[in-house]
């Protein structure tokens, strides 16, 4: 980043105790660095957003958080105690999760998906599953009004009984919600709850989110959906290339450059300013200004050529009717031949053509031919 800008946070300082405290966590992959000294506090009560652009190593620190991934460096505490690097004991600790893609169990009902969430909290062991005395059945029925409270309080207590692969999309991330909550966690991390849905689904999951909050759970949540992070969270956290970026409430992460030039990029060296871009414009508005007396040049042709056309097209007609009138005249000359006036020689037409002397010949042998008739 080139943009040395000094942020200052405005937002009043959070007052409850941290429910989440990571230190310097590093995560390496090889000779890759997906996460690079990152720390964020999360404190009871509290929302808190974690932006970045696609592969900033939002997810990878979500899987260092809950136990999925242990870090190369740097430690993880939830309410003072160092979390243990098995993901069950994690959810044990207190701290629940959902991911980024759907990960239900697709063949079993509403109800029994969110029965799995509460196996953390149930403490019949295996032989009270297998011989089921009263106290297996105690803990079942109380896990199970449990189950339903929660299915209620997310929308989906009527469905209990459908398989969640018939849920629809929003349905099934509201799905994933209450099985998280059926653990009894203190910290709930969600990771792109909103992605895929409608306008109407996300407002819904924002409302949800804020009723957790009500329920004292804190909530730790990466978006993309820059509308509902900056309307749902109490601050932003920004992670670039496996680094924290800047950490403040919603106004100051949006006007930080250095987050504007994440997103969208920064200006290469020499890139045109905006004297150069007014003389492009300028120069793009004088080449199509002349190209339309080009334009109307190229049309002026055509239209002659249109009325050459017709001008040859009405010729042929005026020959068409001179035609028409010699044929007449020529019929009324063979009726006055009819009246005995054949030795009468027609006078010549002022039109007709001059006679050849291949038309004299045949006169001549004509007349010789009647003379020795006679």
């Amino acid at each position: 980043m080139t943009t040395d800008t000094i942020t200052k946070a405005t937002a009043a300082a959070p007052t409850g105790e941290p429910v989440l405290d990571a230190r310097g966590v590093t995560m390496r992959f090889g000779g890759l660095t997906a996460v690079r000294s990152v720390d964020l506090t999360v404190r009871s009560g509290e929302i808190v957003g974690l932006i970045g652009p696609n592969g900033a190593g939002k997810t990878t620190f979500f899987n260092c958080l809950t136990g999925l991934y242990i870090p190369t460096e740097g430690e993880v505490r939830y309410k003072g105690t160092i979390l243990p690097p098995k993901s069950f004991k994690v959810t044990a600790a207190g701290i629940a999760r959902t991911f980024q893609n759907i990960r239900l169990f697709s063949n079993m009902t509403v109800l029994e998906n969110v029965l799995v969430g509460r196996h953390t909290r149930t403490k019949e062991g295996l032989w009270s599953a297998l011989l089921r005395g009263p106290g297996f059945h105690k803990a079942e029925a109380a896990s199970r009004e449990r189950a339903m409270e929660l299915l209620e309080f997310v929308g989906l207590a009527g469905k209990a009984e459908h398989l969640s692969r018939n849920l629809p999309y929003g349905e099934q991330r509201k799905l994933e919600i209450a099985r998280a909550l059926a653990s009894e966690p203190g910290l709930l991390l969600l990771d792109e709850p909103t992605a895929g849905m409608n306008p109407q689904e996300t407002r819904a999951t924002e409302e949800l989110v804020f009723a957790i909050r009500d329920m004292g759970i804190a909530v730790l949540v990466i978006e993309h959906d820059m509308r509902f992070i900056m309307n749902l969270c109490d601050r932003v956290a920004v992670l670039v290339q496996g680094e924290k970026l800047i950490e403040g409430d919603s106004a100051t992460v949006q006007n930080d450059e250095r987050v504007i030039a994440a997103y969208l990029g920064e200006p290469f060296e020499g890139a045109p300013g905006e004297e150069e871009a007014a003389e492009v414009a300028q120069a793009e508005a004088a080449a199509a200004t002349a190209t339309e007396p080009e334009t109307e040049t190229e049309a002026s042709p055509a239209g002659a050529t249109d009325g050459a056309t017709d001008e040859a097209t009405d010729a042929p007609a005026a020959e068409t009717g001179a035609d028409e009138t010699g044929a007449d005249e020529t019929e009324a000359d063979d009726a006055g031949d009819g009246d005995g006036t054949d030795d009468a020689p027609a006078a010549p037409r002022a039109d007709a053509p001059e006679a050849t002397d291949d038309g004299d010949d045949d006169t001549a042998q004509a007349s010789g031919t009647r003379k020795e008739n006679d």
